[in-house]
């Protein structure tokens, strides 16, 4: 990736990192998401699908929501959204909708993933809309969560905040 280390991403995907790991509790894939806008860090969240039998409450969704509420405002222009697994297609449309202007993101998501794995939604040319996108900061502590996340899932074992 050729990015410092002590960039500003960073910091932030280990804000949602953090909010990943708070997923554990609750039996969520863990997954988590911050917004910022230059210093500020308006919003962060996790995966609630499971908490809240929702399944559009995704860590990207719940924080977009949190962001427009703290800004008073639906768009989201000078905004990054930083998430520990590659946005699916709902999420990719939310960040495109809200006129988020960069997507960072951990590990890829191959089966789902829509900012190029699976598709591209987030710069594609026939949209009014496309975000820069930065991949694979911080990929393996994200993907080693998911990881053993779902290990622990295919053994029958509860996930737990000790994985």
């Amino acid at each position: 990736m050729g990015a410092d280390p002590n960039d500003r991403h960073f910091e932030l995907m280990r804000l949602a990192l953090g909010e990943a790991a708070r997923c554990l509790e609750w039996g969520d894939v863990p997954v988590g998401a911050v917004i910022a806008r230059g210093d500020e860090v308006l919003a962060a969240a996790g995966n609630e699908r499971e908490r809240r039998r929702d399944p559009t409450a995704h860590a990207e969704i719940l924080a977009l929501r949190a962001a427009s509420e703290s800004v008073g405002r639906w768009r989201l222009d000078g905004c990054s959204l930083i998430v520990t697994l590659e946005p699916c297609a709902m999420c990719a449309g939310a960040m495109v909708l809200a006129r988020v202007d960069r997507l960072v993101f951990g590990a890829a998501d191959p089966k789902a993933g829509f900012a190029g794995s699976l598709g591209d939604l987030v710069r594609d040319g026939r949209l009014n809309h496309r975000l820069d996108v930065v991949a694979g900061v911080l990929e393996e502590e994200a993907g080693a969560l998911l990881r053993t996340f779902f290990a622990r899932r295919r053994l029958g074992r509860p996930a737990s905040r000790r994985l």
